[in-house]
């Protein structure tokens, strides 16, 4: 069984390499961090995490081809790989719009972006070109990475960078079932895996059988602590910002509409008020994570992993204290689903 954590890009770099250092240590396999607009650099991260730590696999969750190019995408990925010795995993998505929208960025087409970004990507981590003329994205035969991979540059043989399909609606979450080498579904709450594994099924009807089966993990919000009050209010903050760019399956489970999240999202972003907009978080939000103690955590998970999950992946905030959460995690909760999935 798998299991990893996942981080927005929102501390400070030294935070993160505190942090994949003790998941090193408590048994986590992977290590995962974002790259929203306005934020830290999610490859510059990652690169430093690498240089400090020996085992565990390190992803971007999620870099997208629309303030991106996939061409850029590629460089990093392979630049990644080559530094943390082959442990990269590359996350990509369509992003939020209303994101991309700070920047004057459109979201046009993100089902045949999607599909014609994992093509080249695929394509231009393998040492090959990438020529394609699609509805999307326009390479030339002149298109493919001018420098050695790190495998081969060994004299080993070359490995494929798993391509990780982050996926929110249900035509997004089909798509990353057919093409995609991982699938990051948002599980808010986490009990919206039952709904969501059926669609991924659905793209893998269409999937070439060479990619083998996709992973599949069950990505979740936790706060973790011993004190209530104490996990609620990270988890709160989270859901005051990012809550309103969910998809409207997500919002279906949860009885909520986007709107709810209007006046929470407006506060939010201004400068010094999110501790304020996380108090507008009402309890039907908070069921979009989970936050207390560890034995909430596991009653809340353990349905999932009996149901066959093999990837459970804990997203922000994971607790008050950073790396203390992670510790617990480890200790606490890990030992109990491994248990269980075995």
């Amino acid at each position: 069984m798998i299991f990893s954590l996942r981080f927005n890009n929102d501390l400070p770099v030294s935070e993160y390499v505190a942090a994949a250092q003790c998941a090193e240590t408590v048994g986590f396999d992977q290590f995962w961090v974002s790259h929203d607009l306005f934020l830290r650099s999610a490859p510059v991260i990652l690169t430093a995490v690498a240089t400090q730590t020996e085992r565990i696999q390190l992803g971007t969750c999620i870099l997208n081809p629309y303030s991106t190019s996939p061409a850029e995408i590629a460089m990093s990925a392979a630049t990644i790989d080559e530094v943390s010795g082959g442990r990269f995993l590359l996350g990509v998505a369509a992003g939020a719009a209303d994101f991309l929208d700070w920047v004057g960025v459109e979201q046009r087409r993100p089902l045949q972006r999607m599909r014609e970004t994992v093509d080249v990507l695929r394509r231009l981590l393998r040492g090959e070109t990438a020529e394609l003329d699609g509805e999307e994205l326009k390479f030339s035969a002149d298109a493919y990475l001018r420098f050695e991979l790190a495998e081969r540059a060994q004299g080993q043989g070359l490995r494929d960078i798993p391509i990780y399909l982050g996926a929110n609606g249900p035509k997004m979450l089909e798509l990353a079932g057919e093409v995609a080498d991982g699938v990051l579904p948002l599980l808010f709450p986490p009990e919206h895996y039952f709904g969501v594994r059926p669609l991924i099924a659905k793209g893998e009807e269409r999937r070439d059988a060479n990619l083998g089966v996709p992973d599949v993990a069950a990505c979740v919000w936790v706060s973790i602590d011993p004190d209530p009050a104490a996990a609620r209010q990270p988890l709160a903050e989270k859901i005051a910002y990012y809550g309103h760019s969910l998809s409207p399956l997500i919002f279906e489970r949860l009885g909520l509409d986007r709107d709810d999240f209007t006046d929470v999202f407006e506060i939010a972003t201004r400068a010094g008020e999110l501790e304020r907009a996380a108090d507008l978080v009402t309890p039907k939000m908070m069921r979009m994570g989970i936050a207390g103690r560890p034995e909430e955590v596991i009653n809340r998970l353990l349905p999932l992993v009996q149901a066959g999950v093999q990837h459970v992946s804990f997203g922000p905030p994971l607790g008050p204290d950073v790396v203390r959460s992670i510790a617990v995690l480890g200790r606490e909760v890990l030992p109990e689903l491994r248990a269980v999935s075995s």
